[in-house]
């Protein structure tokens, strides 16, 4: 169901109504069957209002924060994450920095190298690169491991 506010031309008086639809609205008004529930015109339509946006989903309620001893400003909003959380993505930054040092960068042949590496075409070794989300999805179906990368990763020709 649907809620709509309702303005009737002829008085100006604001209400609401409840509808199936926006067509459902449409279909009840083109038959006369919405009126104006204190002057009872027919000449009814819909009125401008607001949109209920509800909250992103990483913030919480005021009530629920202020219960649980979280200042607004603690909240996740505004990129604070919990330390724990900071802790567990720089680890994993680390090791994926150690993992690139051993690995050598194929840029967007990923796919095609992957390929030849799995078909005995070049010699096997560990590479990163590029590929697009359906080349990634050819590899697998193939039977050629990949997996992505936690973490975006420059070429090395565009680091400092």
């Amino acid at each position: 169901m649907i809620v709509f506010d309702l303005e009737c031309r002829t008085g100006g008086h604001r209400f609401e109504g409840w509808f199936s639809s926006s067509g459902d609205f449409a279909a009840q008004a083109g038959r006369g069957l919405v009126s104006c529930p204190e002057c009872g015109s027919a000449d009814v339509v819909k009125a401008v209002m607001a949109p209920n946006v509800g909250r992103k989903g990483n913030q919480l309620p005021a009530t629920r924060a202020a219960e649980r001893g979280i200042e607004p400003a603690q909240q996740h909003a505004a990129g604070k994450l919990p330390p724990e959380a900071v802790q567990m993505m720089q680890a994993l930054a680390a090791m994926q920095a150690e993992a690139l040092k051993q690995s050598r960068w194929v840029g967007g042949n990923f796919a095609e190298q992957s390929r030849k590496m799995h078909y005995g075409e070049a010699d096997a070794e560990t590479i990163h690169g590029q590929a697009t989300l359906g080349e990634a999805r050819e590899l697998l179906e193939e039977g050629i491991p990949v997996m992505p990368l936690p973490f975006p990763v420059a070429p090395p020709d565009e680091l400092n």
